[in-house]
């Protein structure tokens, strides 16, 4: 059960836990920002223009395009990569 609730996600995306904690804390705060330059264009639609797709398309690229591939072992089971995947 530990293993399942703690472990087996981050092993699927090759991280330890505490590598994949301090990946999601950093997506957590990045959104954060995002978020908090979204509300602020909402209601000054002057500025911050670019800023909440910008940390989107820099979100991307750490998750998806730079992703550490796990090695390729036949006895592993890991979840398929799939763009959703933190």
């Amino acid at each position: 059960m530990l293993d399942r609730l703690f472990l087996a996600h981050p092993r699927s995306v090759d991280e330890t836990y505490f590598e994949h904690l301090r990946m999601a804390f950093g997506f957590a705060g990045a959104l954060f920002v995002a978020a908090l330059a979204c509300a602020l264009h909402g209601l000054l639609p002057a500025l911050c223009q670019k800023t909440g797709s910008a940390y989107v398309r820099r979100l991307y690229e750490r998750m998806v395009a730079h992703r550490r591939k796990p090695a390729a072992d036949p006895a592993r089971q890991t979840e398929p990569w799939a763009d959703y995947a933190i």
